[in-house]
């Protein structure tokens, strides 16, 4: 073999060496992949070139069956046909072909930088098409959240405007680890260009306010891309720490257990918050809303996390913490009955068996909640605390059963006192 001669590249090789200060765009690893495939897969738009290849695939599908029902390939071609009139219409809007050559000259000065920040090759791709490819889903990004915030989106005729659920299948492409543009090529691009649009308005407040995080993100937060952004505003919930080597959890008890011996659950208001405490025998946690999308936003996060933070895992921290609680949808059960969770997809085993997949296949380096752990597992383990548990269960788990419980007490304490009483009269009868 000649090392002399340049390596022929193909989609998905490895960018060997990588620039660890810029690469943060990752192919999810197959170990996490195969556990749910469709939860990392694009369903409608092709967003950066991790998953170029496919639409010239989805071409030669499309050519080669000539079945139209084979609607995954049909949207990518669709998407990419859309993302030409975008571009159109959005140079309508801001000075026409002058500003997007300008982005297009942006984007060639920025192409080896833009580069850098994927975790695999893109040397593959030709710089006019690499340029090309980025100007129009860049483009696309904008267009689609500035119509969003538009109101009658209707009298546009646009498919993805009147019809929510494309709106809504594209909303959730767009935060797909594998379908990423770096933020900062975003905001160089469109920072100048969106108070023409919105006065005293900012790309990243756009972004921010698109994906309803408004008061959820510090003003001065940091995030590469918009995966990275939905990591963002469920770390900030936790109180500031360093990342320190932490032990990893080795066992707790479930939600039912720990409720039968006596730690109490409640539920934190706290939206997307990754907070949980105990505090004098009781455990607080977030409220976590149960929804078809979440395990697809947290399972792209927690890809993430293992590729870019794996030190420092904080929302696969938080499912494996959430994964020892359940167990079965008895647990469930008890768990929304207590507020931490709201079930929205239906029978609670659903939910059992969603958390306990979300763990598969993910590295444990230590976990945040190893001293919450620790202190919920002595108390369940202290033989008072249970005893006070099963009295309080037996004797107390209702109104009724407390009121009988109180009313056979006073009689048993007044017939004690009847019968002392009637000893101390018989000692004086009797001297």
């Amino acid at each position: 073999m000649d090392l002399s001669q340049p390596r022929r590249m193909y989609p998905g090789m490895w960018r060997y060496p990588k620039n660890h200060d810029m690469c943060c765009i990752y192919r999810v690893p197959n170990c996490i992949r195969e556990v749910n495939p469709e939860a990392y897969t694009p369903q409608l738009v092709l967003i950066g070139p991790l998953h170029h290849s496919l639409k010239s695939q989805a071409l030669k599908a499309l050519d080669l069956l000539g079945d139209i029902t084979y609607t995954k390939s049909l949207g990518y071609l669709n998407m990419e046909e859309h993302k030409k009139v975008y571009l159109t219409e959005f140079a309508q809007r801001v000075e026409g072909e002058k500003t997007i050559s300008e982005l297009r000259r942006m984007i060639e000065e920025e192409e080896e930088a833009i580069r850098e920040n994927y975790s695999e090759s893109t040397a593959w791709i030709k710089s006019t098409e690499f340029v090309e490819m980025v100007l129009h889903d860049s483009v696309f990004i904008i267009e689609f959240i500035l119509r969003h915030m538009e109101t009658e989106p209707e009298i546009t005729g646009d498919p993805l405007m009147v019809e929510p659920c494309l709106e809504d299948t594209v909303k959730d492409d767009l935060i797909l680890l594998e379908n990423q543009l770096p933020y900062v090529i975003l905001e160089k691009l469109f920072d100048p260009i969106v108070p023409r649009i919105y006065p005293h308005q900012t790309f990243r407040n756009l972004i921010i306010e698109y994906f309803d995080f408004q008061g959820k993100i510090g003003e001065n937060s940091k995030f590469r891309h918009l995966t990275d952004l939905n990591r963002c505003v469920r770390v900030e919930t936790l109180p500031k720490h360093d990342e320190e080597k932490r032990n990893p959890i080795q066992h707790m008890y479930n939600a039912d257990k720990l409720d039968s011996g006596g730690v109490t659950l409640k539920a934190l208001e706290e939206e997307l918050s990754l907070d949980v405490r105990f505090e004098n025998g009781c455990l607080k946690m977030p409220c976590l809303r149960v929804v078809d999308k979440l395990e697809m936003e947290l399972r792209n996060v927690m890809a993430l996390e293992q590729c870019h933070y794996p030190y420092n895992a904080l929302v696969c921290n938080y499912v494996d913490f959430l994964d020892y609680l359940i167990d079965t949808d008895k647990d469930v059960d008890l768990l929304v009955q207590k507020g931490i969770i709201e079930n929205w997809i239906g029978e609670p085993a659903s939910v059992a068996r969603m958390v306990n997949k979300l763990g598969l296949g993910i590295l444990d380096h230590g976990s945040y909640y190893y001293d919450t752990v620790v202190k919920v597992n002595a108390y369940y383990t202290d033989p008072v605390n249970r005893s006070m548990a099963v009295l309080k269960r037996v004797y107390f788990g209702n109104l009724w059963t407390g009121t009988a419980t109180i009313a056979a007490t006073f009689l048993l304490v007044m017939s004690l006192i009847q019968t002392v009483a009637s000893i101390i009269q018989v000692m004086q009868n009797a001297s």
